[in-house]
């Protein structure tokens, strides 16, 4: 591992949606780490629902309470966001620190958004060497606000909770993405729900696991004072009345019950999919195993041409080299069905059976 400036010399305001609009509009998609055939039914139809109180502003009370319940915390440490992404400008505007680091390779939107608010990044580039793994001692004593992802976007390395949770210093604000976390069966590994680590701040999504990205709903889980400065950043009614439908629905215990089912496919096809990918190391093809998330991370030679041909043959994959760490030689590939990863492996030996 290593620390270096942030350099400016990665484009990281490219996501995967990238490769899907467009003229790649019509691709199988394994660019976008948002499940598929989602939301569901009863999901589109709770949140349609809802339409009918548009006339009114949005009440988030009702929301903000059933998060809190659903990790056991007081709703003062709960803070509803338009997304993710909208928790990543707070944070980059509202707290006051002097030398950021950011975990890498990981979502590019936080450090995006410490720039974009005037502050100087710095990095901490995890190695392919030791499996992208963390070493709590690689991030600078005098880093006091550090961010990470668990499970990592794009590596799919899930941390040890108790590394990410050594990270924490006194004055130290630690910002952990667990936006792929519901994805993990069990959840292992969370951090959300915990109030004993000081200066943490948990960010979850429900873009991922329920197919909300249209929508944009996710939540900060933090101290009652860093719930209030965020608060105190955001504009008037941030999140809309059918993102808050969605969003106390999703918690519910029988949308709980339904995610860990999900998460339990998503593991049986990824085993699949990494099974298939295995079938051509003999073309330099590497996995960053095990992998955790709903999606894979692989190394293999000339990857921007094999990623340009899969295209032609009607398959979206995210290229790597937007990631800081990574280069061009990296694809990130998301987990689908086993019908849709078997066209996919098919599609892939053909490119590389022509290189």
């Amino acid at each position: 591992m290593r620390t270096e400036p942030a350099d400016g010399g990665h484009d990281l305001r490219h996501h995967g949606d990238a490769e899907v609009r467009d003229d790649g509009s019509a691709l199988v998609d394994l660019a976008v780490n948002v499940r598929a055939d989602t939301p569901p039914g009863w999901l589109r139809e709770h949140i349609a629902g809802s339409l009918s109180g548009l006339a009114a502003y949005p009440d988030g009370r009702a929301a903000r309470a059933a998060v809190a319940a659903r990790h056991g915390l007081p709703v003062e440490r709960v803070l509803l966001t338009a997304g993710a992404a909208e928790a990543f400008v707070l944070l980059a505007r509202a707290l006051k620190v002097r030398r950021p680091v950011v975990v890498h390779p990981q979502f590019t939107e936080p450090e995006a958004a410490l720039r974009d608010a005037g502050h100087t990044v710095d990095r901490v580039l995890l190695r392919e060497a030791d499996g992208f793994r963390l070493d709590p001692a690689a991030v600078p004593e005098d880093a006091d606000l550090v961010v990470i992802g668990n499970p990592t976007n794009p590596t799919s390395v899930l941390h040890p909770a108790a590394a990410v949770a050594g990270l924490a210093r006194p004055g130290r604000t630690l910002v952990v993405d667990e936006a792929f976390m519901d994805a993990v069966p069990g959840e292992r590994e969370a951090l959300a729900g915990r109030t004993d680590v000081p200066g943490l701040v948990v960010l979850r999504s429900l873009t991922k696991t329920w197919g909300l990205a249209g929508l944009r709903v996710g939540y900060v889980l933090a101290a009652p004072e860093t719930v209030a400065d965020l608060e105190r950043a955001q504009p008037l009614w941030p999140v809309s009345t059918p993102a808050l439908a969605a969003a106390e629905a999703c918690v519910g215990a029988a949308a709980l019950a339904e995610a860990a089912g999900a998460a339990r496919l998503v593991a049986a096809d990824r085993a699949h999919l990494v099974a298939g990918l295995r079938e051509f190391a003999g073309h330099g093809l590497r996995v960053v195993e095990p992998a955790e998330g709903p999606f894979v991370l692989v190394r293999l030679p000339h990857a921007a041409a094999v990623r340009r041909r899969l295209r032609v043959l009607g398959y979206a994959v995210r290229r790597g080299d937007t990631f800081p760490g990574l280069g061009e030689e990296w694809l990130r590939l998301a987990v689908r069905d086993r019908g849709t990863v078997d066209g996919f492996l098919g599609a892939l030996g053909q490119v590389l059976g022509a290189a």
